[in-house]
């Protein structure tokens, strides 16, 4: 009682306090921001919006946006994801897309003419497996403007007194983990003839290729962006390489995931790695017996997932560990299509451009989640 009469009869040290309390207020309510922003991107999808979405379009949001009508849940998914932002196109749910390259419709050899065609599947081409988002990385979708993610950076520290004794006054401190939207673009060229024979075809190709080779530089990007030339900044470059001196892929192993005890980090960890590694895994024997080992065992029970998004760092591949949950990736826009009809390479032949883009961010809650080697 007498310290806080103290503090009410010294007009500065009133101020610096209520300043405190104030700054401390505003760290609350933009951790409340956040938790929030994470419980919905968390929550189970709306089972009407999933209904909807299923009767979405692809092809017809692009179609009847040439044409300068949209119509139906695609209107409605494009006023939706169009609110408070200047959009170029046609808004389409990140959902309904994952890249992009040239379709047309190619000419029948001889005598093809006189035979009914029957179209099966699409035979997709090869892709590189997108990994982060899978892990458990954090999405907040919906976001507008610039976002800041309060951090604690250290708490108040404990003693012990004697009795009727004093203890000492100590304080939490705060920084931020900032967010901003970073651009990703490409773009694809149809045919007239292809989006006039074929519509099943082409959504097909428009769902799963339009979007894809941004949903591929965002992952890759995470795993890898260098924070330079317009990309987000990703793990291998924001966490320095571990230091063990192991060699054994096993005992490096065991070695990054000590690096995440040894700093109190909670929440699951597993791995990340490439093929390339993953060919060594499979190959390490059992000295004397010759048995293949496990890679389970090699990497200690810790799940693993493989995928070539994950460079050479020079002539080495990495084995990344992570709490993947403070890996944060942020989404500004749904993918925003913008149709050209009139581009030099379309306009003679009624054929149209589509450029995409994706408006997100990438950023690591704690440095010490993630521990990586390259071997």
């Amino acid at each position: 009682m007498t310290e806080l009469k103290a503090v009410v009869n010294d007009p500065a040290k009133f101020d610096a306090l209520e300043t405190e309390i104030r700054n401390l207020d505003k760290d609350i309510a933009r951790a409340e921001k956040v938790a929030e922003l994470e419980r919905v991107a968390e929550a189970e999808p709306d089972a009407s919006q999933q209904r909807e979405l299923r009767t979405y379009s692809v092809a017809k949001a692009i179609t009847e946006s040439l044409a300068g009508k949209l119509s139906g849940v695609e209107r409605e998914q494009h006023d939706e994801l169009a609110k408070g932002r200047e959009t170029r196109g046609v808004m389409i749910p990140t959902s309904m897309l994952l890249e992009t390259r040239d379709q047309t419709v190619g000419t029948p050899s001889a005598g093809g003419y006189t035979v009914a065609t029957n179209l099966g599947g699409l035979i997709d081409r090869l892709r590189p497996k997108l990994a982060v988002q899978g892990m458990g990385a954090t999405v907040l979708s919906g976001l507008s403007g610039f976002l800041d993610l309060p951090r604690l950076t250290s708490g108040p520290t404990a003693y012990w007194v004697a009795e009727d004794g004093n203890t000492t006054e100590s304080a939490s401190t705060f920084d931020k983990v900032s967010m901003a939207p970073k651009t990703v673009s490409g773009e694809m060229q149809l045919s007239r003839r292809l989006m006039l024979q074929n519509a099943v075809a082409l959504e097909s190709v428009l769902r799963a290729d339009l979007g894809f080779v941004l949903a591929q530089a965002l992952d890759k990007a995470a795993i890898a962006g260098t924070g330079a030339s317009n990309q987000p900044e990703g793990i291998l470059t924001a966490i320095t390489e571990d230091a063990t001196a192991e060699t054994a892929i096993g005992d490096i192993a065991a070695d990054l995931i000590a690096a995440l005890e040894i700093d109190d980090v909670d929440g699951t960890g597993a791995f990340l790695t490439n093929a390339t590694v993953m060919k060594a895994v499979r190959k390490i024997k059992e000295t004397g017996t010759g048995r293949v080992i496990p890679a389970s065992e090699i990497f200690h029970g810790k799940p693993v997932t493989v995928s070539n998004q994950v460079p050479a760092v020079a002539t080495e591949n990495p084995i990344i560990y992570g709490a993947w949950s403070n890996l944060v990736i942020g989404y500004w826009s749904g993918v925003d299509i913008l149709l050209n009809p009139y581009h030099a390479d379309v306009a003679s032949k009624g054929g149209v451009k589509l450029h995409a883009f994706l408006d997100a961010d990438v950023a690591i809650r704690h440095d010490e989640a993630f521990a990586w080697k390259a071997v």
